[in-house]
């Protein structure tokens, strides 16, 4: 097992530094419900999982991974843009996990927006408690993400610094556009 992991694992790793029994927490880009799983396994059983993605497709994948797991009783699924959460998370949470782009094995035209991402992160750091987390794992290359990265990254140098933590971790010398990592945390409550 290599020391410096991928993106994707580097995000589960410290989410789960941050995340104990009872949290609520959100997916804000549901997928195949990976890391809706990965979040369901972290609150136990009396925590809360909001899930979210425009995609009925990923609605229903992720329904069966939970319900064949038996931990759907901890989460709630949402067919809606990560850009409203606000609409139906009303308490604090612990940590919230972005992978942009689009559905593995899905259509590439449906993807993740700079625009509605940045709206969302907004949102996620009003929602985040003290030393809440938010992982964006940033998906790009090929046929999209491209204007999503550049937009997220022009963002996040604009957090303020005497509220939040920001850190992006990218590798420089893996090939096919790797994906990039960022980390905000929520180190006061102004």
């Amino acid at each position: 097992m290599p020391i410096i992991k991928n993106s994707l694992h580097q995000s589960h790793d410290i989410v789960k530094k941050a995340v104990s029994y009872g949290d609520i927490v959100i997916d804000a880009t549901m997928g195949n419900g990976n890391d809706t799983l990965f979040l369901a396994g972290l609150v136990g059983p009396t925590g809360k999982v909001y899930s979210f993605d425009i995609q009925e497709k990923a609605i229903l994948n992720t329904k069966e991974k939970l319900s064949s797991n038996d931990l759907l009783n901890r989460v709630e699924l949402i067919n809606d843009g990560h850009q409203n959460m606000d609409l139906y998370v009303k308490e604090p949470v612990k940590a919230v996990m972005f992978n942009l782009g689009y559905l593995p094995g899905g259509d590439h035209s449906i993807c993740t927006k700079g625009e509605t991402t940045i709206a969302a992160v907004k949102k996620a750091m009003q929602l985040l408690c003290l030393n809440g987390i938010i992982s964006i794992v940033i998906y790009y290359g090929g046929d999209s993400g491209f204007d999503e990265k550049e937009s997220v990254l022009k963002f996040i140098e604009t957090i303020d610094p005497k509220s939040f933590t920001v850190m992006k971790t990218e590798f420089v010398n893996q090939i096919n556009n790797p994906p990039i990592l960022v980390c905000i945390e929520k180190t006061s409550v102004q």
